[in-house]
């Protein structure tokens, strides 16, 4: 059956679709609708295969890359709730509460089966997804009136960043990845200090200079880094973990045109920062169409017409 060889990972990409459409909204609110339907077929689809194969997601859970990355499913439903809001404001917050529900089950889960038996060997990018991914709460809080709830899951979510990130850099650039279907997940790298610079420019009436500052040039430099792996990436053959290829990019764009406007409004002009902004709207618009094409030449190339089943991937 088709749907239980849909991968999990395509859950990257509805996440993706979903915060590029709040990000493009502010050019045409059709486009920002148009993204949203999409990612929200695909929400459909993932919650389909949830309820009728449940066996199979709790055995990718098993798996510490396919388990961490899961947690963007959770992350998705919260951004598309923010879409309810105007019209049915109510139904929306409920989903909210489902997505951060699910989050936090997951972190739970997660750090049960995978951090209490320890292994530096299975430590990869995407563990930012699972505990830091919950400042995407932080991201949409305001939309619920919800600042001083999404303050407190800036810090937990910022705090376990600080933690993780020598962990990770250190698993990342001591022991080199050799699974090639792996690879595209370091491009996560670029996710986590901007969603934490967002959640922060969201929910936090007030701003730190510092923090800002701080957070800023950490995403800077893991932008930068994530730019330089991409042409070898892009050579790569087609996995599902090429939807790292989409949040990471969107959200330090939507970080980057907070952080360009807050500077502005406080009298700091930066002409590279307005580049730079510009820059990563471009390239995740990009990177988001890019993915969404492959994702339907990947199905194309896989699907069976004669039996309506996809073939072994």
């Amino acid at each position: 059956m088709i749907l239980q060889k849909v991968p999990s990972g395509i859950s990257g990409l509805m996440l993706g679709l979903a915060a590029l459409g709040n990000l493009l909204g502010t050019f045409s609110e059709n486009m920002r609708y148009f993204l949203g339907t999409i990612s929200g077929m695909i929400l459909l689809i993932l919650l389909l295969k949830l309820f009728l194969f449940p066996k199979i997601t709790k055995e990718e859970f098993q798996n510490p890359v396919l388990g961490s990355v899961m947690a963007t499913f959770p992350m998705g439903i919260m951004v598309l709730s923010t879409y309810l809001t105007p019209i049915f404001s109510n139904l929306a917050f409920y989903i909210w509460i489902f997505g951060l529900v699910i989050h936090s089950i997951l972190i739970l889960l997660f750090t049960k089966i995978h951090i209490l038996k320890f292994d530096i060997n299975n430590v990869f990018p995407s563990y930012f997804v699972i505990y830091v991914g919950i400042v995407i709460a932080s991201v949409t809080a305001a939309s619920f009136n919800l600042n001083s709830f999404g303050q407190v899951i800036f810090w937990f979510g910022f705090s376990i960043y600080l933690v993780l990130l020598p962990i990770v850099i250190y698993k990342q650039f001591i022991t080199k990845e050799t699974v090639e279907a792996i690879k595209p997940i370091a491009i996560i790298f670029a996710a986590p200090a901007s969603l934490c610079l967002a959640g922060y420019f969201s929910v936090f009436p007030e701003k730190n200079i510092l923090i800002v500052g701080f957070l800023g040039m950490l995403a800077f430099f893991n932008i930068l880094y994530a730019l330089i792996k991409m042409p070898k990436m892009l050579k790569l053959s087609f996995y599902p973990s090429f939807s790292a290829f989409t949040f990471p990019f969107v959200i330090s764009a939507i970080a980057f045109n907070q952080m360009s406007n807050y500077l502005h409004g406080i009298g700091i002009n930066i002409p590279l920062l307005e580049q730079v902004r510009i820059f990563l709207i471009f390239w995740a618009t990009l990177m988001v169409s890019l993915v969404f094409i492959k994702y339907i030449q990947f199905f194309y190339k896989h699907l069976d017409f004669s039996t309506n089943t996809v073939k072994d991937i």
